[in-house]
């Protein structure tokens, strides 16, 4: 079976690392839950690697939006190092190239779209270094709106209120703009309301469940399923046991009973893998990418076609990613 995971945060992991002191742990081979290794031994088609910035973090580089970049230049550093095996992928037909030479497609995107500090001209120049998609805020009000974190001590619980900022509306224009995707991950509801009535593209939710499985504020309401399905939106299956089941526990029948409701709501090309890799507890049944051929097991003995599990696990991101981005075929 083939995998393409929206989310995982292997680059931030791995970037603390290299700037804590020396290492042996590479994007290639470490001890965290994905590796270039693993991905490929496990018959991975892509992988969305997540730069993700802490906006209370002291900068490694001058600020954190160069700390940003730093994380891409750390991937295609390791993608240099085994063009054999796995190369960058910034469209549909990038990825289609990629998967006819046997290498594994590594996309490069963004979480916290609030290292732009308000200047529009930001955008551009993440994509010129290969950004494709952002995660408009993660846990902390920014210049482009507020996250959904009730509960958490970095935001307030009315932030679930407060829609997108004046900036963070022209931020959606241009990235639309530009072909950048725009991710609603973590964003307030109201923001997420702003995104839906604002965008004229297809727009998608790269690690959130159904808030109706596993109330939190991070999973997605039944309208919002609706909605982003019919503007021809994913999301992805976060594996985080916060998101995954009430009683917090990751197993794959808990991720397959979720599965199973996002695509009764959304229909069955809306449904992906937004694993959460390395930025979530490592107290999980499918704890790491080597054991991803759980879900599939669950959704097997949980009524799943093959058909159905062929779309979670790759299709409807490949198809998502065509018809974003179109192709020259």
């Amino acid at each position: 079976m083939r995998y393409f995971d929206f989310h995982c945060d292997t680059l931030m992991r791995q970037y603390a690392l290299q700037n804590a002191g020396p290492t042996d742990e590479t994007l290639w081979h470490n001890k965290g839950q994905i590796d270039l290794e693993r991905l490929i031994q496990n018959h991975a088609a892509a992988q969305c690697f997540a730069a993700y910035i802490w906006l209370v973090d002291k900068p490694v580089k001058e600020d954190l939006f160069h700390d940003a970049l730093a994380m891409a230049d750390l991937l295609y550093k390791a993608l240099e190092e085994h063009p054999e095996a796995a190369a960058y992928a910034g469209d549909y037909d990038s990825y289609r190239k990629n998967m006819a030479e046997g290498k594994l497609s590594a996309f490069l995107t963004l979480e916290e779209g609030g290292i732009l500090e308000g200047q529009l001209s930001r955008l551009d120049t993440l994509y010129q270094k290969g950004f494709r998609i952002i995660t408009l805020t993660w846990n902390y009000e920014n210049c482009i709106g507020y996250p959904n974190c009730a509960g958490y001590p970095e935001a307030d619980d009315r932030f679930r209120s407060c829609g997108l900022k004046p900036f963070g509306l022209d931020v959606v224009e241009r990235m639309e703009e530009l072909g950048i995707i725009v991710d609603v991950s973590h964003l307030s509801d109201a923001g997420f309301e702003d995104v839906w009535n604002v965008s004229k593209r297809p727009f998608l939710a790269t690690h959130s469940n159904a808030r109706a499985i596993t109330d939190h504020d991070r999973n997605l309401t039944d309208d919002m399923i609706r909605k982003l399905a019919e503007r021809g939106g994913v999301t992805g299956l976060n594996f985080c046991g916060d998101f995954a089941s009430p009683d917090h526990h990751s197993t794959a029948d808990a991720l397959a009973h979720q599965a199973r409701y996002l695509i009764n709501k959304g229909g069955s090309e809306f449904l992906c893998l937004g694993t959460d890799f390395d930025g979530i507890e490592t107290d999980l049944e499918i704890s790491d990418v080597s054991k991803i051929h759980l879900l599939v097991d669950a959704m097997e003995r949980n009524g799943f076609t093959d058909e159905e599990i062929e779309a979670v696990c790759w299709k409807n991101a490949e198809k998502f990613i065509r018809n974003y981005w179109g192709s020259s075929e």
